[in-house]
């Protein structure tokens, strides 16, 4: 039992969350496994390690992955179960490479993978589970999206006919809302609409997709496009009729395992899909165009004064002892960007965690058990938002007494983390992995890590993770960092039981001016989009060289130059003051006490 939906997403809408129903845990990645011996074990990555052992009940096993020792769900299926037993998945929720893999590997044990017609979960949910979603959709302004839903349309069918593939199926929901420049409210969190596409080289492009949602003006757009609307529920049988009509056994349809359902992998026949790449839409919405990234600098700004905001109301009302939960953060946070223009949602459920519950990665507060925040740990606020015209995420670790001397060294290596793959020069055609180390060798250096990637990619008023660029010490994903991408920075450390550090922000890749070019090479680096103020009370000077000094005064130069004039035009005097304090430049070289 996976977390995902149809369409493989990381937050998906509370009728698929069969997972978390299953097993009580809440977060977006895992696998349950549950036998006929009566073992249930519950598979999720380091960001979960401490959530999971939190919120999985008595009868549960974590099991965690990535760590030496711990094996992967097919091994552990493969190993323990005996010839001429099966094993049961819904394909429709299973990556169709995932669910492949898993076929070959019980074969070669005389175990049978089975597919079912009907989730088992579905039956012990019941009436209880909840409705498909039914969000309207809406139209995604051209004037932010750079490029018209038919511009996009005729660049995958150039693409097709590259491929000399017939169709493509698009069943990632961000890539159908980037398509069609349309947006909704499927998914919390992330503006989607629960629909497939199928785009033919030399037929029409079909939606398929609960037509009540969708008002008249986007269905006027959508047919001033060339886009046929069809039923949800009838995507299936619309590949298989497909794939039957152009030759069988797959057809020339363009599907890539990876990243579609196995349903949709077996409608194509025994042989699949004709082209296994990931899909074009993949590259093209990655790779943000100039009113993209007018939107998403926007966007950062009315984000960077509504924290400014936030954070001098929140910094004021602990240092006077006024009690505020995590909750109540969460609650500011979200006010003060509700009031910026453009607001829609947040990008994401706000982490504001406090002391050790700043080290659960992942963390998500209830008001029942929320810690109080004080002035004796650190506290960490990991949050973002969707405005119309662009998708931020940022966070900021923060102490509102004196930090301990370990406290701050850790903080400070965190930072130089930061500024070393912020501030890195590199030639174009470097995969993410090759960088990650700059991130954390300040870390290494001192004997830490972190259990999480070091960036991921960031949609343009979209999926606030999106691939297929990421920084992270994955070697397998090989995809090349390019001018355009957006990416996050965000090394972290997090001391179990005690507290957690993480300095995120957005930087979208930039083409930078070299003395050289060998290998007649561009050669690239990062532009900060995230305006928010890096606490600088936090920081041992002593730690930093003079180039980092000068990156930060720089860094918070550009903030105040940017925000501080929305913020006045807002009249707030306690946000003001506030960001002029917060963005001073740094005491000139001295030696600090540890």
């Amino acid at each position: 039992v996976p977390s995902d939906d149809p369409h493989l997403s990381e937050y998906v809408p509370d009728c698929f969350m069969r997972r978390a129903f299953l097993s009580g845990f809440t977060g977006s990645a895992g696998t349950a496994v549950v036998t006929a011996a009566g073992e249930a074990k519950l598979w999720t990555d380091g960001r979960y390690f401490l959530q999971a052992k939190q919120q999985l009940p008595q009868g549960w096993e974590l099991m965690k992955s990535g760590v030496e020792g711990t094996p992967t769900v097919e091994d552990w299926l493969a190993s323990t179960l005996d010839k001429g037993q099966a094993v049961g998945i819904d394909p429709a929720v299973h990556p169709a490479s995932f669910a492949l893999g898993l076929r070959d590997k019980l074969k070669e044990r005389g175990v049978a993978l089975r597919c079912l017609d009907e989730n088992p979960v579905d039956s012990v949910w019941g009436d209880d589970r909840p409705p498909l979603p039914s969000a309207p959709a809406r139209l995604h302004p051209e004037s932010v999206a750079g490029r018209s839903a038919a511009e996009k349309l005729a660049a995958v069918r150039a693409e097709l006919e590259k491929e000399e593939a017939d169709a493509l199926v698009v069943s990632a929901l961000d890539e159908v809302a980037y398509l069609l420049n349309i947006r909704g409210g499927d998914v919390e969190r992330t503006p989607v609409v629960l629909a497939y596409v199928l785009v033919e080289r030399k037929g029409p492009a079909t939606l398929f997709v609960d037509e009540a949602k969708l008002p008249d003006d986007v269905s006027a757009a959508l047919a001033g496009a060339g886009v046929q609307v069809r039923p949800y529920g009838e995507a299936l049988a619309a590949v298989a009729a497909l794939a039957a009509g152009g030759g069988g056994g797959g057809g020339k349809v363009w599907l890539h395992p990876e990243r579609a359902n196995f349903a949709l992998h077996e409608a194509l026949g025994a042989e699949g899909p004709r082209v296994r790449k990931p899909s074009p839409l993949a590259e093209m919405k990655a790779v943000k165009n100039t009113a993209e990234l007018a939107g998403m600098r926007a966007a950062h700004r009315r984000d960077g004064a509504a924290l400014a905001a936030a954070l001098a109301g929140l910094e004021a009302s602990v240092c006077s002892d006024r009690q505020v939960s995590e909750v109540d953060v969460d609650v500011e946070v979200t006010r003060v960007r509700a009031a910026q223009w453009g607001y829609l949602d947040n990008s994401f459920d706000t982490i504001a965690g406090y002391g050790a519950n700043g080290a659960i990665i992942h963390y998500r507060a209830e008001p029942a058990s929320a810690a109080l925040l004080g002035r004796s740990s650190l506290f960490l606020l990991d949050s973002g938002a969707q405005y119309v015209d662009g998708t931020t995420d940022v966070t900021r670790t923060m102490h509102f007494g004196e930090p301990t001397g370990h406290e701050r060294e850790c903080f400070t290596r965190v930072l130089k983390g930061h500024i070393a793959l912020a501030s890195a020069t590199f030639p174009e055609g470097t995969p993410g992995f090759v960088v990650d180390a700059f991130a954390r060798r300040p870390l290494w250096e001192a004997g830490l890590d972190y259990r999480h990637g070091t960036g991921h990619g960031v949609g343009a008023a979209l999926a606030v993770h999106e691939g297929p660029q990421q920084i992270a010490h994955r070697f397998e994903n090989k995809t090349p960092l390019q001018a355009g991408m957006i990416v996050s920075n965000e090394p972290g450390y997090y001391s179990d039981g005690e507290f957690g550090i993480r300095i995120e922000n957005l930087l979208v890749i930039v083409e930078r001016d070299t003395p050289n070019r060998f290998g007649d090479k561009k050669y690239l680096g990062f532009e900060p989009l995230t305006l928010v103020p890096i606490q600088r009370k936090l920081i041992r000077l002593d730690l930093l060289d003079d180039q980092e000094v000068a990156y930060l005064d720089a860094y918070h130069a550009r903030v105040r130059e940017e925000v501080l004039p929305l913020v006045e035009e807002a009249g707030d005097k306690a946000a003001r003051a506030w960001l002029l304090a917060a963005t001073e430049p740094l005491p000139r070289r001295q030696a600090v006490a540890a």
